[in-house]
C-alpha cells in the first residue's frame, strides 16, 4: 500500500508541476480602454518592431497612413524602402471590433474578393496609446507581432524607455525589438 501511495504522490506532483508553470504565463494581453478612430488617422512612422516576414525587404522608412473609407472602415497603407531604394506599398483595410471606441481592429491586405476568407484577417489591438495619440504600441493576441508608432520620426529617449517598460509589464519581448531607421524624414528639402 505504502508503494502506491508513494506513486500516487510522486504523479500528482509530476501532474501539478506543469500547472505551475502554466501559472507563470502572462496575463492575457489587455489593449487600452477605447480608441478613437478619427484621432487614430494620418501618418504614423514606425519606430521599432519585431521583425516578421512580410516586412523583410524593408530597411527604412516605413510608414503606415490611415484614412476613413465611405463605409466607416479604414484605408491603410503602409510603405518602406528596401536596401535597394526602392519604395514598396502595400494597402489594406482595418475594421473595428467591437464598436465604435473598440481599440481592437482587423487588418487585411488580401484583395477585396477575397475579404469573405477569415484568416485573411489579423489581429490589430492598439496596446498602448498616448493621450496625444501621438505615439502607440500595436500588438495582438498572441504577442507575436509588436509595433511601435509615432507622428513623429523620432520619438524622446525618456518617453522611448517609459513606453518599453509598459510594454514589458504587459509580458511582451521588448529584447526582440529591432529599430526602423526614417532617414528620409530627417532631410531637408533641397
Amino acid at each position: 500500500m505504502g508503494k502506491i501511495f508513494r506513486a500516487l504522490c510522486a504523479s500528482a506532483l509530476l501532474l501539478g508541476l506543469p500547472g505551475l508553470a502554466w501559472s507563470d504565463a502572462p496575463t492575457p494581453l489587455q489593449p487600452v480602454p477605447s480608441l478613437n478612430i478619427e484621432r487614430y488617422l494620418g501618418r504614423w512612422y514606425e519606430i521599432a518592431k519585431f521583425p516578421n516576414w512580410f516586412q523583410r525587404k524593408c530597411t527604412a522608412d516605413t510608414t503606415a497612413e490611415y484614412t476613413l473609407n465611405p463605409d466607416g472602415s479604414v484605408r491603410v497603407v503602409n510603405q518602406c524602402r528596401t536596401s535597394a531604394g526602392e519604395m514598396l506599398q502595400a494597402a489594406g483595410q482595418a475594421k473595428q471590433i467591437g464598436g465604435d471606441a473598440s481599440p481592437r481592429l482587423r487588418v487585411r491586405f488580401a484583395p477585396e474578393w477575397l475579404s469573405f476568407l477569415p484568416f485573411l484577417w489579423g489581429d490589430y489591438w492598439v496596446v498602448d496609446l498616448d493621450e496625444a495619440y501621438a505615439l502607440a504600441a500595436v500588438s495582438e493576441p498572441g504577442r507575436d507581432y509588436l509595433w511601435i508608432l509615432s507622428r513623429t520620426p523620432t520619438v524622446d529617449s525618456v518617453q522611448y524607455e517609459a513606453l518599453l517598460s509598459r510594454l514589458a509589464h504587459m509580458g511582451l519581448d521588448i529584447g526582440r525589438l529591432e529599430k526602423s531607421p526614417q532617414p528620409l524624414a530627417h532631410r531637408s528639402p533641397s
